[in-house]
């Protein structure tokens, strides 16, 4: 077994090396990971190919023998690059695998992005057989873009693959950062930019917590996976039969409620918090599928989150480094 993993380098890339490696499973398997501006430390299991998701002729060389792809690069809110990497990209990886001889199986780290998220109101929970429906911007057009390609190779070449569809992935202390009036904060909302500087700044120095509200001014509910969950459905998926040309949404078995969330920093750290009503709505994001039929469940849940996040003690050799805002 030879697997490709682009975007190695990243946090999910980077969690999933050590797990793979470590799973008697895949004991001699070799990870083949593709990189671009940074690169993983090559050794006797773990090849590097440097390259561009752009440039077929890159791809192609990246693919010779591999038997497996775990695609996990793509572009944020980049206009200028994210067809070319995340689409063209993309495109070039299904093109070698239904040529290569070797390729055997595809997974590909969807979002849940390509089904607005919290964007648009949800009055239901999101199944993967939900329509598309991208927020506006360029990132979640390329989610959906991404899994209309895989499924049309599933139709035209009958092409081994599978789409696992995960929301807004957690590591470290990523959740304390969410949380933060400052300019730390760790993806959006922005919460200094609802409440102007001054306020922010009074909050933060407070360790106040931002209750996310709807337009109604009830707590918004709002999906998460630890990146250690999104792994370990990544492992249950190679290979099992049951993926074969599936979608899965991979997620926390309830959302985060941010009501909850200060409730239980309030209880715990004494924290207080204010409720911020924003255009956003609920959405609960259905895993039952990927624990029926791959046997996964999440370990993480919204205290576990929580604890994990501002307990986390960062060493001096871990600088909190944001490649991409969220």
């Amino acid at each position: 077994m030879r697997i490709l993993v682009t975007g190695a380098t990243g946090k999910v890339g980077q969690t999933f090396l050590k797990a793979f490696l470590a799973d008697q499973r895949f004991d001699g398997a070799i990870v083949r990971a593709f990189c671009h501006n940074r690169v993983v430390e090559a050794t006797e299991r773990v090849e590097v190919v440097k390259g561009s998701m752009s440039s077929r002729a890159d791809v192609a060389r990246a693919m010779e023998g591999v038997t497996h792809v775990l695609h996990l690069a793509t572009c944020k809110e980049t206009p200028e690059d994210i067809m070319d990497v995340a689409i063209k990209g993309f495109f070039w990886l299904l093109e070698e695998a239904r040529l290569s001889p070797t390729f055997q199986q595809l997974v590909l780290i969807g979002g849940d992005a390509g089904m607005g998220h919290f964007v648009y109101p949800h009055p239901i929970p999101v199944t993967e057989t939900q329509r598309h429906s991208a927020y506006p911007g360029c990132y979640a057009l390329s989610k959906v873009l991404e899994e209309v390609l895989l499924e049309q190779y599933y139709i035209q070449y009958n092409l081994n693959g599978c789409c696992l569809r995960a929301p807004w992935i957690m590591e470290k202390d990523d959740f304390k950062y969410t949380q933060s009036f400052g300019d730390d904060v760790f993806g959006g909302p922005r919460w200094r930019d609802l409440v102007g500087a001054d306020a922010a700044d009074a909050y933060q120095a407070t360790n106040t917590i931002p209750v996310l509200c709807d337009p109604d001014g009830n707590p918004i509910k709002r999906n998460f996976v630890h990146v250690d969950d999104l792994v370990s459905a990544i492992l249950a998926a190679l290979n099992h039969p049951k993926s074969r040309q599936q979608t899965f949404n991979i997620c926390m078995d309830e959302p985060v409620d941010y009501g909850v969330v200060a409730e239980y920093l309030s209880t715990t750290r004494g924290f207080p918090s204010v409720k911020l009503t924003t255009e956003f709505h609920t959405t609960w994001l259905d895993n039952a599928k990927a624990r029926f039929l791959l046997g996964w469940k999440p370990v993480y849940d919204t205290t576990k989150l929580i604890d994990a996040a501002y307990d986390y003690q960062r060493p001096a050799d871990d600088p909190r480094v944001i490649w991409y805002p969220g």
